[in-house]
């Protein structure tokens, strides 16, 4: 639901300024736009422009409407769902250990492990059902 709304979000960024809207949003929170992370915010919202904003939109209707689609196939325990959920889970295992690398932080230290739990959770409950089937 929050990448839904965010993708809605940012169809509410359309037509708009976003360079000023940015520096308006880092002054609100008092930072500093010269300091490193207010100014990659500045100058990434300074690249968007509708299209972009359109294609990140549809981008994050098409991965709430999957991750629904898993959440409905779990509920009624149906096999693809679990292949999804098994898939979906192990494309983010490389992002985590490469921010646990970088960052060296108890938040991307639990997010993998969570992770791997989910993965590891997920291969059990394949392998049960293809022992199941295959006696």
């Amino acid at each position: 639901m929050i990448v839904l709304l965010a993708g809605f979000g940012m169809l509410g960024l359309l037509h708009r300024d976003l360079h000023a809207l940015s520096g308006e949003l880092v002054a609100m929170l008092h930072l500093n736009p010269g300091n490193r992370y207010p100014h990659i915010f500045i100058d990434l919202l300074s690249q968007l422009n509708d299209e972009r904003l359109w294609l990140l939109a549809g981008l994050a209707l098409l991965y709430a409407i999957i991750r629904c689609v898993e959440a409905y196939g779990l509920w009624r325990q149906r096999t693809w769902a679990e292949w999804l959920a098994l898939v979906g889970a192990c494309i983010y295992l490389p992002f985590e250990v490469y921010e646990l690398w970088t960052e060296k932080s108890l938040m991307p230290l639990g997010a993998l492990v969570f992770n791997v739990l989910i993965v590891l959770l997920m291969g059990r409950v394949l392998w049960q059902k293809r022992q199941s089937l295959q006696m």
